[in-house]
């Protein structure tokens, strides 16, 4: 029997009908309206308002090269409704790129922070998987690479807005999140992947039947960051599994044209887009952007005055490590400024930064946090950036102040500099396009150091956490790699420490690595011949001393005692404690000998008793030292004799004492459990009688102790009970 159709097969297929014929019209379309290679669509004027759009009455199509609105692009009714209740006109690199990227050439697109980029890619991708007719059987056809996970959650939302009237399957792949089985489970299915470069390597290396062999399109947001050196293994694997023939979009604020970079991603002639570079400035024109000169020792003051000067702004605070985040953020929380704090950095589960971004984009809050959000993400209305420590790098800047001022918004941001660190501003100003940086006067900010000291007094806790960001900050400074911005000789250690809160400045090992090198570096011609001339215990004691600067100082390390050699010749030999209070043991350290005296005090040397005292040359003969050592090793081996003997001895009395032990408490146990009924508890004795061990004595012992003896005894009067017993009992019942 044949099973009857639904009622709705036929609507299935009429809208399979009105699909492929909805494709075969884009398809034409884009055909006919392609724009030329290397051609910008901004300079093309756009079309009216009320210019039809698609196919005319003539037959042909309208052009969409240089269009504003999102109606007039050959992109399917689907995506257009997605895009209706938000988005109407297109920004300036959204113009730019999509005439080009819904044709399937490959986009290298540079535009200013917060200028749309993430529709300029987010809808080819639709639409490239939507007119290919891509369905579950196809698996993986486009792939979307963030570097961070809270920017790949942003544009799997964007995603998800964007293309939910489509019936394509999308996955978020981040890092973080404990469902890796369930991920492997679904992963093969899913057409569009989001993903951060290390989860998707993940999957491609421990996953089965995962493959990418059909990606159609693959998208790199934030292109520089994942191009440099951090994540260079990752891609190179991850572009070593993909097809050579796919489409490519790179998309980033501050664009690389590497060759060698775009020769990694087999992109072919690409089509470089760079709406603003013409522009007058390298940063949002509506963003107000200020710079202070302040001492290091001053930085958390002016931080903690501006703060509470600016209670009713949603403010953003980058700071270096995550140390300084986590520190900031406590000691501030305790001081209660009035306004709710909260920290972002890349030690958080991903759960807790997730949740953390969405209260700070909801709420009016300041937000503490390292470079881990500077890129990508769209935090809604903040007013301040502020940079407490200075960027490295002139891009680095502008991705942080590119967090505000987004989309035509107003936005102000603060830059904190250092003395020692005027020269990024001299570079900000040269940049080209310009970057309208002003410098401004501080006031005197309110000093907050004497009651960070108090905190740090009453919360222990927080004694390891002040002197880690210490340390931290320190060596991100001495790691940078412009020296002419960032040298951490010029920068009050001390009174950085004392503005922490911290009452003793801990040790910088790093620092003391650098001034060794320095010193051996420097080292005379004459001083090294001068070194040469020592004795073989003062250079071993100069390799301990290299050795041990590895070695945290501690206040309790024993003091230096000198050593002193019978030829008169001077080294200093000391033991240092490691950071395990082990004790560090020179293997090269001269022996020590045995020194005898003789009634007057003189020395005796070692092999006097040995020398001819009738020739009384000193001379030693080897007869008597064969002699001598004889009756040195057969008085040995009678002590050793001695020593087995009385060790036996000693082994033989404690087991001896452990039975005794042993037989009392079985004999008083037997007294506790005698009942009122004597003749049951015969009864229960005859029928269950206890046999006792027998011991037996070595081979070698040819004397038998009383104790055993005693045990021998009665054994053999039980067996004869038990013999009788028997005899008793067969009686009774003969």
């Amino acid at each position: 029997m044949r099973r009857p159709k639904p009622k709705c097969s036929g609507a299935r297929k009429q809208r399979r009908l009105s699909e492929a014929q909805e494709i075969q019209l884009l398809d034409s379309w884009i055909e006919a309206g392609i724009p030329d290679p290397g051609t910008n669509p901004l300079a093309i004027s756009p079309p009216p308002p009320d210019a039809p759009i698609g196919r005319t009455k003539d037959g042909s199509f309208s052009p969409y090269a240089g269009v504003r609105f999102f109606r007039q692009l050959p992109i399917s009714q689907r995506t257009k409704d997605g895009l209706a209740p938000k988005y109407v006109e297109m920004s300036d690199i959204q113009r730019a790129s999509l005439p080009h990227s819904l044709c399937g050439r490959d986009i290298l697109g540079a535009a200013k922070t917060g200028s749309g980029k993430t529709l300029a890619f987010v809808i080819p991708v639709i639409e490239k998987l939507y007119r290919a007719r891509w369905g579950p059987e196809d698996g993986v056809g486009s792939i979307i690479i963030s570097p961070t996970k809270e920017l790949a959650g942003q544009l799997f939302e964007e995603l998800k807005t964007v293309g939910k009237h489509h019936s394509l399957s999308a996955g978020l792949l981040i890092g973080g999140r404990k469902d890796v089985d369930a991920e492997k489970e679904r992963v093969s299915s899913l057409n569009i992947l989001v993903c951060t470069p290390g989860r998707l390597l993940q999957h491609m290396d421990e996953t089965a039947n995962f493959e990418c062999s059909q990606l159609q399109i693959l998208v790199l947001d934030e292109a520089d960051r994942i191009l440099d050196a951090g994540f260079k293994t990752e891609l190179d694997a991850i572009i070593s599994q993909l097809p050579k023939r796919r489409q490519t979009l790179l998309f980033s604020a501050t664009q690389t044209k590497s060759v060698k970079d775009l020769a990694r991603l087999s992109l072919k002639d690409p089509e470089y887009i760079s709406v603003h570079a013409e522009s007058v400035t390298a940063t949002p024109e509506q963003l107000t952007q200020l710079a202070i000169i302040v001492p290091l020792d001053q930085k958390l003051n002016l931080l903690w005055s501006f703060i509470k000067a600016n209670l009713k702004s949603k403010i953003l605070v980058f700071l270096s490590s995550c140390k300084q985040v986590k520190y900031v953020y406590e000691v501030f929380k305790k001081l209660r400024p009035g306004i709710p704090l909260k920290c972002l950095h890349g030690r958080m589960k991903q759960n807790v930064r997730m949740a953390t971004y969405l209260q700070f984009c909801e709420e009016t809050s300041v937000l503490f946090s390292t470079d881990v959000a500077s890129r990508g993400l769209d935090f809604s209305a903040v007013d301040w950036v502020v940079q407490v420590d200075c960027p490295e790098d002139i891009p680095a800047y502008i991705h942080r102040v590119g967090r505000t001022a987004r989309f035509r918004n107003a936005g102000k941001s603060l830059l904190f500099l250092m003395p020692s660190e005027k020269e990024m501003f001299t570079k900000l100003r040269a940049v080209e396009p310009k970057i309208p940086i002003k410098l401004k006067k501080a006031k005197e900010p309110v000093s907050v150091s004497a009651l960070l000291s108090s905190l740090l007094v009453k919360f222990p806790s927080m004694q390891q956490l002040a002197q880690r960001a210490f340390v931290t900050y320190l060596k991100s400074i001495f790691l940078q790699k412009d020296k002419d911005v960032f040298d951490v000789s010029k920068l009050p250690i001390e009174d950085f420490a004392v503005s922490l809160g911290l009452s003793v400045t801990p040790k910088l090992r790093f620092l003391k690595r650098k001034s060794n090198v320095h010193m051996s570096s420097t080292k005379t011609t004459e001083e090294v011949e001068a070194s040469d001339d020592k004795s073989k215990v003062h250079n071993i004691n100069s390799q301990a001393t290299v050795r041990s600067d590895d070695v945290e100082d501690d206040v309790l390390l024993p003091k230096e005692s000198p050593s002193f050699e019978p030829e008169g010749d001077k080294a200093e030999l000391s033991t240092r404690i490691l950071k395990k209070k082990k004790l560090k043991i020179n293997m090269h350290r001269p022996l020590g000998t045995r020194v005898k005296y003789d009634d007057d005090g003189n020395v005796i040397p070692p092999l006097a008793a040995l020398a001819d005292k009738e020739t009384g040359d000193g001379s030693i003969h080897l007869g008597t030292v064969k002699e001598r050592y004889e009756k040195l090793r057969e008085a040995m081996k009678v002590r050793d004799k001695e020593d087995k003997l009385l060790h036996r001895q000693r082994l033989r009395d404690k087991r001896t004492k452990e039975k005794l032990k042993l037989k009392k408490r079985k004999e008083e146990a037997e007294e506790g459990d005698t009942g009122d009924d004597h003749s049951d508890s015969d009864e229960n004795e005859q029928r269950n009688p206890k046999r006792t061990k027998i011991y037996f004595d070595d081979d070698d012992n040819d004397e038998v102790d009383d104790a055993k003896a005693a045990k021998k005894s009665d054994s053999v009067t039980l067996a004869e009970q038990e013999a009788l017993a028997l005899d008793l009992l067969r009686s009774m019942h003969s």
